[in-house]
């Protein structure tokens, strides 16, 4: 019986074998060259300058207010954009998992934003808030230079993710809408249960996992926002955010060392909220099965 155990083992690790091999390639040896190259002076531009000065590099971003205010600016965008389409998501989850008729059609809508490339996305808003040619001053009634202001830049740019990303959450939500027994759910409502708290009590303890695996996807996926700064503010006004900074360091300045240790920062940044999710959903999913 070991010994079947030991083989079926080895075929399985044999078959994941290439997919893993791949993945290395495509992921570990691009950041463990990034963090080589972010140990060395290395600027395209002084190619005879080129030399090893260890965490000088890191020394220097952590050191820059230009990176602490990149980093806030990001958050800010994170936390404002996956809170609300967290909220929208369970709305329009709920819409697509209740509907009766027109089922296909309504899951279509709902999806279509999630289908248009961000850069498209960024640009149709861009030119929807632009003073000048945009809709938005001329039925709201309003002048302002949306884009030209810190705050009202921060607000465009998260209403584009919100608009381009909530159907992304929506699908995970409704896919675990689908798990939640639905005899549990009949049992609960012959008990007087009304259906805000068949939600609060039923439905939304047994989708934490999914609401996990949903809200740590578009976290990761919102601090690595690049091409909506990029299309509608280029990271003026203040709306810099950290892939912007990676970006000007290695593409617009062409300081490699430099720009692979911004990398690797955003990089670590990734793995720290990757681990407060797992360990916070994980904590709170034990406290529960002891209670």
């Amino acid at each position: 019986m070991s010994r079947l155990k030991h083989s079926e083992h080895r075929l399985a690790w044999l078959l994941c074998a290439p997919a893993v091999i791949a993945m290395l390639l495509v992921t570990a040896w691009p950041m463990l060259y990034a963090f080589w190259l972010s140990l060395f002076r290395y600027d395209l531009r002084f190619p005879d300058k080129y030399e090893f000065i260890g965490i000088d590099n890191y020394l220097s971003v952590l050191g820059s207010e230009a990176w602490w205010q990149a980093l806030s600016n990001t958050l800010v965008i994170t936390v404002a954009s996956v809170s609300v389409e967290l909220v929208l998501g369970f709305v329009f989850a709920l819409i697509m998992h209740h509907a009766l008729i027109g089922r296909r059609l309504v899951r279509t809508s709902l999806l279509i934003p999630y289908g248009i490339i961000t850069v498209v996305a960024a640009m149709a808003w861009r030119f929807a808030f632009d003073p000048t040619t945009g809709f938005v001053n001329a039925l709201s009634g309003m002048q302002g230079a949306w884009l030209a202001e810190r705050w009202s830049a921060f607000f465009v740019i998260i209403q584009t993710e919100i608009w381009k990303t909530t159907p992304f959450m929506a699908l995970l939500l409704l896919a675990g809408l689908t798990l939640v027994p639905v005899d549990l759910i009949r049992a609960a409502r012959v008990d007087g249960a009304n259906a805000v708290q068949r939600f609060f009590r039923i439905t939304l303890p047994l989708m934490r996992p999914v609401i996990m695996v949903a809200l740590l996807f578009r976290t990761l996926d919102a601090f690595r926002i690049f091409d909506t700064v990029f299309v509608q503010t280029r990271g003026a006004q203040g709306t810099e955010s950290v892939s912007i900074t990676g970006y000007n360091a290695l593409i617009t300045r062409l300081n490699l060392g430099l720009g692979s240790a911004v990398s690797v920062l955003i990089f670590l940044c990734v793995i720290i909220i990757a681990i407060i999710y797992i360990k916070g959903f994980a904590i709170d999913l034990s406290r529960r099965e002891h209670s």
